[in-house]
């Protein structure tokens, strides 16, 4: 299973702004699901949609409870299925960590590292970070060698993180 990121688009499959009924109905495809705050989303419990596959996890958010607003993927775990998730050509979750952030700056964006573990790339609406809950493969720096979770937005989503910066 190939899954591509095109932020702001959206993953392959579940564009942004895709309708929740719809992206119920995809997930379900995928493997089982978890819905969360349906009934009475608000700013700090908005609509999830957790998809659980045998092999990787997939958290779908709707803020308003209509339509998709961003899809967070988690690393793939081993299992019968060759799962890929890239973002144009680069394997994300086998590419290590801070050679995947090289690669996104020579694309020309802007990578910003301002807490431990995590990094957002404004304007392109990427989100990555090397938490895990388990034993992990590490770098040289002690954090995990591979992100452990990658996040896709609607264009804007990391850009209040700019202005922070001035």
């Amino acid at each position: 299973m190939e899954i591509e990121l095109d932020p702001p688009n959206g993953i392959t499959g579940f564009p942004l702004g895709m309708p929740a009924e719809a992206v119920k109905a995809a997930a379900a495809e995928l493997g089982e699901i978890r819905v969360r705050d349906e009934d009475a989303p608000d700013f700090f419990h908005p609509m999830r949609i957790l998809t659980l596959h045998p092999q990787f996890e997939i958290n779908f958010v709707m803020e308003d409870a209509k339509t998709l607003e961003y899809a967070e993927l988690w690393i793939p775990r081993p299992g019968p299925e060759h799962i890929t998730v890239r973002f144009r050509g680069i394997d994300v979750f086998r590419t290590p960590a801070l050679q995947l952030i090289r690669q996104i700056e020579e694309m020309g964006h802007t990578v910003l590292h301002d807490e431990p573990s995590y990094w957002a790339v404004p304007r392109l609406s990427l989100g990555f970070t090397r938490t895990a809950g388990h034993e992990v493969p590490l770098d040289t720096d002690g954090e995990p060698l591979y992100f452990q979770a990658v996040l896709t937005g609607p264009t804007d989503y990391y850009d209040y993180k700019l202005e922070e910066r001035r």
